[in-house]
């Protein structure tokens, strides 16, 4: 099953080990308040269309067998992981940018690894047309409003 996306939405996303990143580049200047409740209802509107696979809920055993969408990293005071950052785990997984045809329930994060990822991002479309895509946010945040 793949997850659809609505016009609205980022064109672009990054598998991060249990977490699904929407990558967004935006043309207008929006605050980090604004940039939070964007992220915020774009995660809710996911885990409302499918529960048994997304939830916002950081805590680690609640993840069992799914998807965390953390729109936390949207403040000015959080950290966050860079793509193509190699984490300090067994098999060396990397936050990888993914096409959202790619984010789907046999997404496996212990597939794109330190070894993988190289002949990986030579095939990836993953960021191809980033640069046009970028837009204002402020419909996108109009829409998720409306539902």
């Amino acid at each position: 099953m793949t997850l659809q996306k609505p016009d609205a939405l980022p064109p672009h996303v990054e598998e991060a080990v249990q977490s699904i990143a929407l990558l967004h580049g935006a043309r207008d200047k929006v605050t980090w308040k604004e940039a939070k409740a964007f992220a915020l209802g774009v995660c809710q509107w996911m885990a409302s269309e499918d529960p048994e696979r997304y939830l916002l809920n950081m805590s680690k055993k609640l993840r069992k067998g799914k998807i965390f969408l953390d729109y936390l990293r949207n403040d000015r005071m959080a950290t966050a992981v860079a793509v193509l950052s190699p984490r300090a785990r067994e098999g060396a997984t990397v936050s990888m940018p993914l096409t959202w045809t790619q984010v789907r329930g046999d997404l496996d994060p212990k597939r794109y690894t330190v070894r993988t990822v190289p002949a990986l991002l030579a095939k990836t479309k993953a960021w191809e047309g980033y640069e046009d895509a970028a837009s204002s946010i402020k419909p996108a945040i109009k829409k998720l409003a409306e539902k």
